[in-house]
């Protein structure tokens, strides 16, 4: 009877720590899976009414990123190195900038672009791109300044941050509060995710000038949440100011497939990977607000017309999230799967990025002509979608 109850003191002691403590019972290599957070099934509309879509430039080789300087002007980010520059809707014949250490590679290159959010008093553009030293890759977030005829260096925000062909992450924008949020990989090497001293697998904050905000979480550091494994897309709830964040699940790792997910940003969180995957409440871990268990690759994402709209790659759909949202908290009511007939099969091909124009459209960047994709005739594009 005294061994019994030894061993049943044991386990509810084991049962207890993993409950405080979260990752002292968790084992690299054989990940927590928890279900969808989300309610609801997604819905599929392949010609929805209430939109007009139109090509408002294509021809382009692998857009990923899409910045409005003002109403006239936009730059568009090619992932082989260029910077384009489009002036009422025209694609101007010659690049705009070249950035020559560009190692296009695999997912690698030229991908994301933030301007200032003072410009143009201050006249800057931020740029993330793959670049190689000593033959090993890394991604480098660096500031240039706008002459009004091409972009000059300015200075590194953030260099050495990890590189591989892919999970790269690569994803730039500017919050509510000025700073500079960085989308960062876990460059196929899992554990790094949930190593602090380690910038793959992470989001990273910076003021403009690039240093460290006093306010960031942790002394000295540009991490702002970690245990990510290649997050993809950043948008800002335009009511209650929340940071989401896209994120791609596993292809392969440990036996799993699918399972993207659509993240809330907390201020020092942990995401999980490569520990926890999806809904497994877990202290020490935050769940997503969506997981997908079919691959729904999403990339990147803004909020428009009081919805999350998610660019997609394999799904090929533009996903439109509704949320009822109440304090801190955000319910997903509506998961809605426009342009797409199934779960592989959409009107567009593959989608990089949504973005709100200041004339109040939505922008979508196609990508297929990325090597994954079927191009069609007149890709790269970019859609300009109207709400009827």
């Amino acid at each position: 009877m005294h061994r019994f109850l030894s061993a049943c003191l044991f386990v509810l002691l084991f049962i207890v720590q993993v409950n405080a403590a979260g990752s002292s019972a968790l084992q690299p290599g054989n990940p927590v899976v928890g279900d969808p957070p989300q309610k609801i099934e997604d819905n599929f509309i392949p010609d929805p009414d209430d939109y007009r879509v139109d090509v408002w430039l294509q021809g382009l080789e692998i857009p990923w990123s899409l910045v409005f300087l003002n109403e006239e002007k936009a730059l568009v980010s090619e992932r082989r190195g260029s910077i384009r520059l489009i002036i009422n809707g025209i694609l101007e014949p010659e690049p705009y900038k070249i950035i020559q250490e560009a190692e296009h590679i695999g997912e690698g290159g030229l991908m994301g672009l933030a301007k200032h959010p003072d410009f143009p008093e201050q006249p800057y553009v931020y740029v993330m791109y793959t670049y190689r030293n000593q033959g090993e890759l890394f991604n480098r977030v660096a500031r240039y300044i706008d002459t009004g005829k091409t972009l000059e260096f300015d200075l590194v925000i953030q260099e050495n941050i990890p590189g591989h062909r892919v999970h790269n992450g690569g994803r730039i924008a500017f919050g509510p509060d000025k700073m500079l949020y960085v989308c960062t990989g876990d460059i196929w090497q899992a554990d790094i995710a949930q190593n602090r001293d380690n910038l793959g697998g992470k989001i990273l904050r910076y003021s403009p000038e690039g240093g460290i905000p006093a306010d960031n979480p942790f002394n000295d550091s540009p991490v702002y949440s970690m245990g990510h494994r290649n997050p993809q897309g950043l948008g800002w709830h335009p009511e209650t100011g929340f940071l989401f964040s896209s994120e791609h699940g596993p292809s392969g790792e440990y036996g799993l497939r699918g399972m993207d997910i659509i993240n809330m940003i907390q201020k020092g969180g942990n995401y999980g990977w490569p520990l926890v995957v999806g809904a497994a409440n877990l202290d020490g871990y935050i769940d997503p607000v969506i997981m997908w268990v079919r691959a729904t690759p999403p990339s990147g994402m803004a909020f428009w017309k009081d919805s999350l709209y998610v660019a997609t790659l394999r799904s090929e759909a533009l996903v439109r999230v509704g949320f009822e949202s109440a304090g801190d908290s955000h319910e997903v009511k509506s998961i809605d799967r426009l342009f797409a007939d199934d779960w592989f099969k959409g009107k567009y091909g593959r989608l990089r990025d949504a973005v709100v124009g200041p004339d109040g459209a939505l922008y979508v960047l196609t990508n297929n002509r990325d090597g994954r994709g079927n191009p069609r005739q007149g890709d790269d594009r970019i859609l300009r979608l109207i709400r009827k």
